[in-house]
């Protein structure tokens, strides 16, 4: 059981919904500068997300979703994460992400001259967050 004096709010909201809202110990995610864990009362900072896994830390266990751009934003006693997408690993489609990510990587394979690379490399990454987190 989770010491109550350890947890903090956290928020996930995308666009299309409010993800999560619960209390956890640590949230783990990625950012553009790399990997972060946060705890309560954390210094003040706010973030740029990038694609991977987010565990939540809860008193009960942990819990897994997909998160792939967006801002987090932490406070002492709060993590708000302003997500393009957030999903659950029962809402990750393998097959789809594996069919784009076959497509990305043709992209990156091919350097035709019209084609978007760092979009291609985007797509890549969260075909791989969905398949890795379908898989975790």
């Amino acid at each position: 059981m989770a010491d109550n004096e350890k947890m903090f709010q956290v928020k996930i909201i995308t666009p299309d919904r409010i993800f999560y809202t619960g209390e956890a110990e640590m949230v783990e995610f990625n950012t553009t500068d790399g990997a972060i864990g946060v705890y309560k009362n954390h210094i003040p900072v706010t973030t740029v997300l990038a694609p991977g896994a987010l565990i939540i830390h809860e008193a009960e266990g942990e819990k897994v979703a997909a998160i792939h751009a967006g801002f987090a934003e932490i406070l002492g006693s709060q993590v708000t994460f302003l997500a393009e997408i957030a999903e659950w690993p029962e809402e990750i489609d393998v097959a789809r992400a594996e069919k784009a990510k076959e497509r990305a990587e043709g992209r990156l394979a091919g350097k035709a001259a019209d084609v978007d690379l760092a979009r291609a490399e985007f797509a890549l990454r969260k075909a791989l967050t969905r398949i890795n987190v379908k898989s975790m």
